[in-house]
């Protein structure tokens, strides 16, 4: 069996909840921040991003001036809220659909030609670069990837079913969307190898976390759950204007301008298939068909090339465009809101095999495993 992916050596089960507010809710910054300050005790949170809790942004600290509280912190949940597991995996299972094996992934050839494991989309070097000093600086993963094989992963589901059978699981919570979420701790032994067998059998794409599987590329093992990617939803993720002082009447006449095909609307329903863009602007609707061309060519990489970069004159990393992920409010003061229909799997995959990678933010796969059920760390003894 190829190793590349592997039993967690030595990591932790959480007893009960997970400490403090929902690991897995807060997509920016400033989420986190505002709901670390209303939070009391100890919270998985807090190690995860030290340098935003109330204590760290009082003294200024920066990500490595905060690691040593966060480790501090670290260390006392594990003691009160998590039982020690060695040499295990776990079989996962979201709802009555989704199954899937939480393992380690060795990503060292991330970006070799040979890696078993393939970013779909680009990411923040800064975002990186903090995940991956809160990663060594904690020697522990919180929280796991999702990954999905770049077959059917049909095998792997049967495997996962096998694994669950009738027995009770060892952790079961439910998330903010009312999905139960199980796993089952599987130990050394048959089971564990079947289980590995069928999660290694096919090279692995980045469903969820891009930026976790790059900063983990450091230390060279990812914590994941690895589950067939036809089971999952994708939803799209949107993009937000702020601060250009563009209306809806000066965006219809710069895209008008630029050969766009744009009319105005009385459906604000997002779109539904590729092709078309729906701008919210204010009380106005404008609906935008974008330019075909390479098929391998998304919608948002569409939207940030030519109807924000070329008619616009927006850098789509600028301050100017943000993503807006599903559930989401809208900033009170959006100038407008272009949303896209979902990027099919099929797609995902065809961009894939032609060694491409999709623009940031242009995925949002779901369900998604929960952060915190099961920690993991790949060092032989305590480094603190």
């Amino acid at each position: 069996m190829d190793r590349w992916v592997r039993p967690i050596g030595r990591g932790w089960v959480v007893e009960g909840a997970v400490p403090g507010p929902d690991v897995d809710e807060f997509a920016e910054p400033e989420a986190v921040t505002k709901a670390l300050a209303a939070a009391e005790g100890d919270t998985l949170l807090a190690a995860q991003h030290p340098a935003r809790t109330p204590a760290a942004l009082a003294a200024g600290l920066d990500v490595e001036a905060a690691l040593p509280e966060a480790r501090a912190t670290l260390e006392r949940l594990l003691t009160g809220h998590y039982r020690p597991e060695t040499g295990f995996v776990a079989a996962y299972r979201i709802g009555e659909t989704i199954a899937g094996v939480l393992c380690l992934v060795d990503v060292r050839e991330l970006t070799s030609a040979g890696a078993h494991v393939k970013h779909t989309e680009e990411v923040y070097p800064e975002v990186v670069a903090e995940r991956a000093a809160v990663l060594d600086g904690l020697g522990c993963a919180t929280s796991a990837a999702l990954l999905v094989p770049v077959g059917d992963g049909a095998e792997l589901t049967a495997a996962v079913k096998e694994a669950v059978g009738a027995a009770d699981p060892d952790v079961s919570t439910v998330d903010r969307a009312g999905l139960s979420h199980e796993l089952w701790v599987v130990r050394p032994g048959e089971l564990q190898e079947r289980l590995l067998e069928a999660a290694s059998a096919s090279d692995l794409l980045v469903a969820d976390g891009n930026h976790r599987v790059a900063a983990a590329a450091g230390s060279g093992q990812l914590l994941a759950l690895i589950t067939a990617g036809s089971q999952l939803e994708i939803r799209a993720i949107n993009r937000v204007l702020l601060g250009t002082g563009h209306s809806a009447e000066s965006l219809f006449a710069a895209w008008q301008a630029a050969g766009l095909d744009v009319a105005w609307s009385d459906d604000s329903t997002p779109p539904s298939c590729p092709g078309t863009a729906v701008v919210l602007a204010g009380s106005r609707v404008l609906s935008v068909r974008l330019p075909a061309g390479d098929p391998l060519v998304i919608d948002h990489e569409v939207v940030e090339q030519t109807l924000l970069g070329s008619a616009l004159g927006l850098d789509p990393d600028g301050p100017h465009v943000r993503p807006l992920l599903p559930g989401s409010p809208v900033p009170p003061d959006a100038d407008a809101v272009v949303q896209l229909a979902p990027v099919p799997f099929e797609t995902v995959q065809a961009v894939h095999a032609a060694g491409r990678r999709m623009p940031r933010k242009a995925t949002y796969f779901t369900p998604k495993p929960r952060g915190g059920l099961v920690l993991a760390r790949w060092y032989c003894a305590d480094r603190y």
